[in-house]
């Protein structure tokens, strides 16, 4: 079968459809969206490096997700959402630092590790029992989001250990046929990574710096 009819069979070639990054075609997204929907695994372009897209609370589409990036599942899967409404409604007790950041940085590159409510799977939080969430400045992140009716996985696209995915290209030479479906916006131009932050009641610590500097971060708290 041609790459550009392939389903979701696996071990397929990657099926790779060019969207634009500014203005999302519906009809794609939508497409994608049934991918995620049947519990498959949609790599797409976010505002830093292109991400691995999966339903978090569908158990076969997590270790899918695992799976594709021989990743361990020790390590939690970070979730992106399209508002701070939605993130709010996959933590336990939302603390006061994670309101401050996410008002102050979302849309935008920066990860907040809080705990999780009960609704998640604890497989996606590599049985820790938190959950790493981000609103990415991505429209295509947020219509695939919208279309599935879902936030959605945000790993990075490539397989574990290996350097981050900025273009389709590289993803088909790391990952080709585990994935079905690769939406293709060209380079993201992503250098670094989104800046993680930890948040535990009231106390937040900086796990990795990236693309906000720690400055900017502690700046909010000042």
């Amino acid at each position: 079968m041609h790459a550009a009819q392939s389903t979701a069979t696996e071990n397929l070639p990657v099926e790779v459809l060019k969207i634009s990054s500014d203005a999302p075609e519906r009809h794609l997204i939508d497409y994608a969206a049934t991918f995620i929907k049947r519990g498959r695994v949609v790599a797409i372009p976010t505002d830093t490096f292109y991400g691995l897209s999966a339903d978090p609370f569908n158990l076969a589409a997590v270790e899918r997700v695992f799976r594709v990036k021989g990743r361990p599942e020790s390590q939690a899967l970070p979730i992106l959402v399209n508002s701070i409404e939605q993130a709010v409604t996959l933590i336990r007790d939302v603390p006061d630092p994670f309101l401050a950041l996410a008002h102050r940085f979302w849309p935008g590159a920066l990860t907040l590790i809080v705990e999780a409510t009960h609704r998640l799977p604890l497989k996606v939080t590599g049985n820790t029992g938190r959950v790493a969430l981000r609103w990415p400045k991505s429209n295509i992140a947020t219509a695939l989001i919208e279309s599935a009716e879902s936030p959605i996985t945000g790993t990075s696209a490539n397989l574990s250990g290996h350097p981050s995915c900025s273009s389709a290209e590289q993803i088909v030479a790391q990952l080709n046929d585990r994935l079905p479906l690769i939406l293709d916006s060209g380079d993201t131009g992503g250098t670094l990574a989104s800046t993680i932050v930890r948040i535990e009641g009231d106390r937040w610590a900086i796990v990795r710096e990236g693309a906000i500097a720690n400055e900017e971060i502690e700046r909010v708290f000042r």
